[in-house]
């Protein structure tokens, strides 16, 4: 019996391996494009720290340390300890309001490799609440090793369990979600999803229609911030779904890697757009001017973002928006490096 039990733990162990040495083998194409991006991008990166106002220094840029935090237990502990992260997050969901539009929001920030998508998400959450009434609304999912302690990381299997709890306490027919996904995109139109040492699935077009089948949400706002990721329009768009993204189909955005606070877009949309207007399209009609004058500016293939919106969805938004009463512009702000001492966090206002 012990002999037995030892050849079947070797197996699994071995099993594993395989299944880890496979995934680490498949990453080549992967890292290969988001490294020909980050090289393609550099300028642009440069050329968006220079678009901060002044007071923006050097040291509010990522430092991407992403070596595996002690507190956070082994990759296998991680995995475990999701449903009860989840079930925490989600358990802290306020109830609609009722007599009103509610909007939800999800934030997704996909590659744990650069710390810019985690300050896009964790953004999206500080602005949303501060400035647009979705206290108590809000769920983020990360990748990133500075807060797998705070929040869900961020896979296929924990944005379906996130829009499902959403779907349980959102009126389907009154209220809204707002999904944001940031992370890296590929010419194939996947979304790059990374956290090293996990093996896990990256997300198709179908992928994110697919999350919507079995729940009552019928009012989506999805906004992608990724390069091509105008490729994931057709598959989401209908009458009652917006479809913002970062590119074209054939597109590259910028404003990525190591040196980044924030995507290109990200700052045009969510730092500048939402904060100079108190709707999403005329937001993102601001975001896709300054974003063609910045490009223009740096002589970059345009990005060309797109929008793609119905008038029951936007009546939707519109009730949204009268039901609420915004608040004051919200900076913003990088969160300090990764497990360095508390320091004061830097701001750096919206670019104009």
């Amino acid at each position: 019996m012990i002999l037995r039990r030892i050849a079947l733990t070797f197996a699994l162990a071995f099993s594993l391996g395989v299944l880890v040495t496979v995934f680490v083998l498949q990453r080549p194409a992967w890292v290969a494009e988001r490294l020909t991006e980050a090289q393609g991008t550099s300028a642009a990166a440069d050329a968006s720290a220079a678009r901060a106002d002044a007071g923006a220094d050097n040291d509010a840029h990522d430092s991407s340390d992403t070596s595996w935090p002690q507190d956070a237990g082994s990759p296998e502990q991680l995995l475990y300890s999701q449903a009860q992260m989840l079930e925490d997050a989600t358990a802290r969901l306020a109830p609609r309001t009722p007599g009103k539009t509610n909007l939800y929001v999800i934030a997704f920030a996909g590659d744990g490799a650069e710390n810019v998508f985690r300050n896009e998400a964790v953004y999206v959450e500080k602005l949303f609440t501060e400035r647009f009434d979705a206290v108590g609304h809000v769920l983020v999912l990360i990748n990133n090793p500075s807060t797998l302690t705070e929040y869900p990381i961020a896979t296929l299997s924990n944005l379906q369990t996130a829009v499902d709890a959403v779907a349980e306490r959102m009126d389907g027919d009154e209220d809204i979600l707002l999904l944001f996904l940031t992370s890296h995109g590929s010419r194939d139109h996947e979304l790059f999803v990374s956290l090293d040492p996990l093996p896990l699935d990256q997300i198709a077009p179908d992928d994110l229609a697919d999350l919507f089948t079995d729940t009552k949400i019928r009012n989506k706002v999805v906004v992608i911030s990724a390069c091509f990721s105008g490729g994931f329009i057709d598959a989401l768009k209908g009458p009652q779904t917006m479809v913002i993204t970062a590119a074209r189909a054939d597109r590259t955005s910028f404003g990525c890697g190591t040196q980044s606070p924030i995507t290109d877009f990200g700052r045009a949309f969510f730092a500048t757009g939402l904060n100079d207007n108190d709707t999403i399209p005329a937001a993102f009609a601001e975001a896709r001017k300054l974003i063609d004058q910045w490009e223009t500016k740096a002589g970059e293939e345009h990005s060309e973002p797109q929008i793609a919106t119905a008038p029951p969805i936007e009546q939707r938004l519109q009730a949204w928006r009268d039901g609420i009463h915004p608040g004051p512009p919200v900076p913003f702000e990088v969160r300090p490096a990764s497990r360095r001492p508390a320091d004061a966090v830097r701001t750096l206002s919206a670019a104009r």
